[in-house]
């Protein structure tokens, strides 16, 4: 059996794939709202709130800053803040925005969800 030496230069590790992922729609949005807001924030902070029937909704605000365990993403230009206790709930999910004659809004695809309430406010996992 020949014996190998270990290489020297280690092999790099992917970088770690961002909780979430937002669309172009989505990514477009955040820029505009954040280039409107005066004084202009850092980002926008995606969380979770219990409510409604299903349990869980998601919740997206301006942060002014980063919290301590903020999950910062970055992608398509923009900065997203995670709120920590969300990441579990998030992991995998697509931000998008979308517009119709009736309604407008950040909407998620999550694969953690498990069910949806029948009126698409809250979700459970």
């Amino acid at each position: 059996m020949a014996h190998t030496e270990p290489s020297p230069h280690p092999t790099p590790r992917p970088a770690p794939k961002a909780v979430i992922s937002l669309t172009d729609a989505a990514a477009a949005r955040v820029k505009s709202l954040l280039d409107k807001r005066e004084p202009r924030a850092l980002a926008l902070r995606v969380g979770i709130k219990t409510r409604g029937c299903s349990g869980l909704s998601y919740a997206v605000d301006y942060a002014d800053s980063k919290m301590q365990f903020d999950e910062v993403v970055e992608d398509k230009g923009v900065t997203v803040l995670v709120d920590p206790a969300a990441v579990m709930f998030l992991i995998g999910a697509e931000m998008d925005y979308r517009e119709d004659k009736f309604t407008s809004g950040f909407t998620f695809t999550n694969p953690n969800e498990k069910a949806r309430c029948g009126c698409g406010e809250s979700f459970s996992v």
